[in-house]
């Protein structure tokens, strides 16, 4: 495991105990260099969710991962469960191609 994926996972863990996690790397799927870790998906189920709107889960998460976020981390595809939500439904979207260009492209 990388170390940035490695920091988030271990952040989540710690702030949320979650009953489910997954931190994916999904930094391949988009214009940058081999390697990088730059886009991820997360799957978290924790009773902390409960009763929460999206938005409120969400902003959590954001505050947990600030520093990756401010320091090399350009996106987080969320996707946030209370632990009835996730035993009900354990279905998460395929994440789309990217459809960006590089920075490095020629504009």
């Amino acid at each position: 495991m990388k170390p940035v994926e490695s920091r988030i996972l271990s952040k989540l863990t710690a702030q949320f105990q979650p009953m489910h996690l997954e931190v994916i790397n999904e930094s391949h799927m988009h214009s940058v260099p081999p390697g990088s870790e730059t886009h991820f998906k997360v799957l978290l189920a924790t009773a902390v969710f409960a009763g929460k709107r999206q938005v409120q889960r969400h902003q959590a998460v954001y505050a947990c991962l600030a520093e990756e976020l401010q320091n090399g981390v350009h996106a987080l595809a969320l996707h946030t469960f209370s632990p009835e939500e996730w035993l009900a439904n354990k279905a998460v979207p395929a994440s789309p191609q990217c459809l960006g260009g590089s920075k490095h492209d020629d504009q």
